[in-house]
């Protein structure tokens, strides 16, 4: 697939992702929240109408489309107001690193399966003392002949509960400090790993059915045939050249649930009253609507533009870090105003903008805090 922005074969594959999202998803999101996590023949539900891996090579099962692709994906989770089903996960995060990092066997091994939906993966770098700082990570893999034996403790990890197949960062250099040279990145296959674990999946304030979970490994023997691209030292390289792609993917995220929430808010206002008028009826309603509609009018051109340079390969860590920064602190405002239009009712969870309001909070954390993307930004001035 190849698509622009404005062509046939997206908006045909729109289409498709709105009515698969419709007719398989929406109507049980309220028992995949409540269970806390969702039904894993979803995802092979997905698979098979080509959602997983859109933007993956096709010779090795995806798609072979671009972040266009990407990003239908990202508008329709947000139009049902269900980012919960982490699509943009597999696709944007961990399949590129087996599609750019992973050896022609591994590429094989994994990413066809993956896009089936037979696969679901998850990237395991944050640990209880080392977040946004990757250089803090204690999490430590020794060669013992054709394994590595890990041992560590990460959390955070989304998929942590479900996870088939873990991209784990840990230290390989175990015996020295050979500093960032010293990082890789490890595929631990969950069903056939000994000495792997799952803790408890944790409770969030929002992403209610998007399962998250602390992970452990105790002398947990891993082989070395699934050291990703099969060298030890490029790990942190290797993360650090995708954070511009995840940075973007979300300030997507955080962008498309803004219009969703702006949507849903103009609809509620225009059938509300309150004192005998229409809630669109008074000034200060109008004020902050037009407010947001600017806001995002401004944020969508912004996104826009660096999806066009990082299809090019043009976008550079600095700008992929403002885009980040600025599109999720203008969604956190905005959905926050678009409650407050709400009154009571946007403080219930029956209605969409709650939802909402609570899920895009973590936008502002995950994929490196908002405090230190303007550090990013600042040390290029």
């Amino acid at each position: 697939m190849t698509a622009t922005r404005d062509s046939a074969e997206l908006d045909l594959f729109r289409a498709n992702v709105r009515r698969f999202l419709a007719d398989q998803v929406a109507p049980n999101a309220d028992a995949w929240r409540a269970r806390g996590y969702i039904d894993r023949d979803l995802w092979r539900r997905a698979g098979a109408l080509g959602l997983l891996c859109a933007s993956a090579p096709e010779e090795y099962g995806g798609g072979g489309g671009n972040f266009w692709h990407e990003a239908v994906i990202i508008e329709e989770l947000a139009r049902i107001a269900f980012p919960d089903f982490s699509i943009p996960l597999q696709n944007v995060i961990l399949a590129p690193y087996f599609s750019q990092y992973g050896t022609e066997a591994q590429k094989r091994r994994w990413l066809p399966r993956m896009a089936r939906g037979d696969l679901v993966a998850a990237l395991a770098m944050s640990e209880p003392g080392a977040g946004s700082d990757v250089r803090a990570i204690r999490t430590h893999a020794r060669r013992d002949g054709n394994d590595y034996i890990v041992n560590g403790q990460k959390t955070f990890i989304t998929h942590g509960h479900t996870a088939d197949l873990i991209c784990l960062a840990v230290k390989t250099d175990v015996a020295k400090d050979n500093g960032v040279r010293g990082f890789s990145l490890l595929v631990v296959e969950t069903e056939t790993t000994a000495g792997f674990r799952r803790g408890r999946r944790l409770d969030k304030v929002g992403l209610k059915a998007q399962d998250t979970a602390e992970l452990f490994f105790d002398d947990a023997r891993v082989p070395a045939d699934n050291l990703l691209g099969g060298v030890e030292g490029r790990g942190f390289y290797q993360l650090m050249e995708q954070l511009a792609k995840e940075r973007i993917n979300i300030a997507m995220q955080a962008l498309a649930l803004s219009e969703a929430a702006l949507d849903e808010t103009v609809a509620y206002v225009k059938q509300r009253e309150v004192f005998g008028k229409r809630l669109i009826e008074f000034q200060n309603t109008r004020m902050v609507l037009a407010e947001a509609k600017t806001a995002l009018s401004v944020t969508r051109t912004f996104v826009e533009s660096c999806i066009e340079r990082l299809i090019a390969g043009t976008l550079d860590a600095e700008t992929a870090a403002m885009a980040k920064w600025w599109a999720t602190e203008k969604q956190c405002e905005i959905i926050d105003n678009c409650m407050q239009l709400h009154g009571g009712y946007g403080y219930m969870l029956d209605y969409p903008i709650a939802r909402m309001w609570s899920d895009g909070r973590i936008q502002k954390i995950w994929g490196g805090s908002n405090e230190v993307m303007k550090e990013l930004i600042a040390r290029a001035l």
